[in-house]
């Protein structure tokens, strides 16, 4: 018997191949571009305003401020206060203070906040100052678990709380803040108006684009973790 050989053809290398695709025609392109416009002008305008939320509970017992607030936002502290009449007292919440420390009487932001709002008129005894361990993460979350402690073991009765911060970082504390302190206190969100830039035109400055872009993204990170106690 013969061996016949057989001859194995070698696999062809193919590197490129014709194929039809779907692409969208010139009427197409036109209603992307459109879509895409609409949708940073929906941005531009509901952005920050979504984030500078206020809804304050109406008859609030206390008044919480954050202590890192400029002075003119403490002013605006200072009005609520006088103005709702609700209030009985004012809880300021704040870390030790980052330059100063050793020169200033003040130890903290807390004490620092408390201290300014006396000089705008608030009377001393309806001050009260929070100190919050200075942490490198989740700095809103813990000043809301350390307040709420501290609540608890003060025996105040304090049944609802307005906490007033700055105005795109107040969305972000607002969840946060409800999720600590539910289901036994509860809390309504007071957004300070930002005096180093137009919230009505916050793309317009680069503090109002930092402030609004940097708060949006905070917000959907806290979004995703679970605030709860």
């Amino acid at each position: 018997m013969q061996k016949k050989h057989q001859n194995k053809k070698l696999p062809k290398i193919r590197l490129i191949k014709r194929q039809e695709i779907w692409t969208l025609t010139a009427q197409g392109w036109g209603v992307f571009f459109a879509s895409v416009i609409a949708l940073m002008f929906f941005a531009i305008t509901n952005l920050h305003p979504f984030l500078a939320v206020t809804s304050p509970v109406k008859a609030a017992d206390t008044l919480v401020v954050d202590g890192w607030l400029s002075d003119n936002e403490i002013k605006q502290a200072a009005a609520e206060f006088q103005q709702r009449g609700s209030y009985r007292q004012i809880i300021t919440i704040g870390s030790t203070i980052e330059q100063g420390y050793y020169l200033s009487e003040y130890k903290t932001f807390a004490e620092i906040t408390a201290a300014t709002l006396n000089k705008l008129g608030i009377p001393k005894e309806k001050l009260i100052p929070v100190y919050n361990p200075k942490v490198i993460r989740n700095r809103t979350h813990e000043s809301a678990v350390t307040l709420l402690q501290w609540i608890l073991k003060s025996n105040l009765p304090i049944k609802s709380i307005n906490l007033l911060t700055a105005d795109a970082h107040a969305r972000r504390s607002w969840m946060i803040f409800k999720n600590v302190f539910y289901p036994q206190i509860e809390v309504g969100i007071i957004a300070a108006k930002p005096l180093d830039y137009d919230s009505n035109n916050w793309w317009k400055t680069s503090e109002g684009v930092r402030v609004t872009i940097s708060e949006a993204i905070a917000y959907l990170y806290a979004l995703l973790v679970s605030w709860k106690t």
